[in-house]
């Protein structure tokens, strides 16, 4: 179908240096940052506790769950986790624990009751309008410990972008929450929204504390830090500059083809991570203020944890067949309508073969030729530690101290059948 270029780039192997400081124990930070804040004088005991558990994959949430429920059971306190995720896993009860099972966040492993519902109470209306949705099980309970991970939002821009307060609303107002508080995003900035509801859930939902996670860009718990509910929003704006300053990027501000093995939900709430593709604000070109400028992007396969949901495959110009067929359209189209962003779930051109996608991409770059292309080949957007680049960008590569060349540029080690190996760590580079 596709005309094969000349030749293509050929590839080399490297791997970047983060800035990354790392939380050695899990259990351990967590307790003494939540005695630090003197709990013990607000909880009777038999209190009912919520907890809420997110749907990315966030490094070692299994075990920093589990070390906040042991520390309310040290004080005599009931906790139970509440999947707190909008409208992932299908926008289902049993869609969103079944999310939560594929990352080991278990009722068995936490020691805890995981109550899983979509049921929402309106606790009140905002001064904008807005109803306040807010988990039925939640809001039954004696206290909710709010826990996300802070870092920078894949489509809004401001002081406060992922983390505590976003939980409030999208996660705990679940998928009722998630479509009302989107719509209304339309009409309002995200930070009045946050702001906005966050008053009204801080004040009238016993929100007893935050456990704020900030990783490093190797994709590992760098901070774990208790939070009172009156510091939320003054920690957060802090903690967020901190997240930015450890977030993995690519290493070059630029590229003609960026190739991904894999997005889902597990990976970024858009599926790839518009910070790292430089897409935040389009779907298909970078801001003029916005880095890396990447030219085309070919998507080769959906994570298995993402369970059909391929909310992003719209900010890719090209991807694999196989793609398309693994997307569960439903799952995919709720999630998009729910987060207000429906051009994140169109079908981009489809290609049996990675030598019949990187050909088509190739041959769509202008007139540079195709062995000379700058591309890079990534696993996904989470793990960009170590990756692929062809040769283009070899001589510069040598001369950074924050990469280390791991090998020389090489051809691409395609099969007989045309495709590469199923993960760029496969290569054999």
């Amino acid at each position: 179908m596709i005309s094969t270029p000349t030749r293509f780039p050929d590839f080399f192997r490297l791997r970047q240096k983060f800035d990354a400081p790392r939380v050695e124990d899990i259990p351990s930070t967590v307790a003494t940052s939540l005695t630090a804040l003197r709990l013990d004088q607000r909880i009777e005991p038999g209190a009912r506790v919520a907890i809420t558990a997110g749907s990315r994959g966030i490094a070692n949430m299994p075990a920093i769950l589990k070390s906040i429920v042991a520390f309310f059971r040290e004080l005599g306190a009931e906790p139970f986790i509440v999947p707190s995720m909008g409208s992932h896993g299908g926008g289902t009860a049993e869609g969103q624990l079944h999310v939560l099972h594929s990352y080991g966040i278990t009722e068995e492993f936490c020691g805890c009751p995981i109550l899983s519902s979509m049921e929402t109470v309106v606790v009140c209306e905002t001064e904008e309008g807005i109803p306040v949705h807010f988990d039925q099980n939640a809001f039954s309970a004696d206290h909710v410990v709010v826990c996300n991970r802070v870092k920078p939002h894949t489509g809004f821009v401001g002081e406060i972008e992922s983390g505590l307060m976003k939980m409030m609303l999208i996660g705990l107002g679940k998928r009722a929450g998630a479509q009302i508080y989107h719509q209304a995003i339309k009409d309002y900035s995200f930070g009045q929204i946050v702001r906005s509801v966050a008053r009204h859930v801080l004040s009238q939902c016993r929100v007893l504390a935050g456990v704020a996670i900030v990783e490093n860009g190797n994709e590992e718990t760098a901070l774990i830090e208790a939070v009172l509910p009156d510091r939320f929003e003054e920690r957060e704006k802090e903690l967020l500059r901190l997240a930015k300053q450890y977030m993995a990027k690519l290493p070059f501000d630029w590229a003609d083809v960026l190739l991904v093995d894999e997005i889902g939900k597990n990976i970024s709430g858009t599926g790839m991570d518009t910070n790292v593709i430089g897409r935040k604000y389009n779907d298909h070109v970078a801001r003029e203020d916005e880095t890396p400028k990447v030219r085309l992007i070919g998507i080769r396969n959906l994570s298995a944890a993402t369970y059909g949901n391929a909310l992003g495959i719209g900010l890719s110009e090209f991807c694999l067949r196989r793609v398309v067929e693994k997307m569960n359209a439903e799952v995919t189209a709720i999630n998009s309508l729910t987060g207000g962003h429906p051009t994140g779930a169109m079908v981009p051109i489809q290609f049996e073969t990675d030598r019949e996608l990187l050909t088509a991409m190739l041959n769509n770059i202008g007139l540079l030729p195709p062995e000379k292309a700058g591309a890079i080949w990534i696993k996904n957007t989470l793990e960009v530690q170590e990756i692929a680049c062809s040769a283009a960008y070899f001589e510069e590569a040598q001369k950074r101290p924050d990469l280390e060349v791991l090998s020389e540029p090489r051809p691409l080690p395609f099969g007989d059948d045309g495709m590469l190996p199923a993960y760029l760590d496969e290569a054999g580079f």
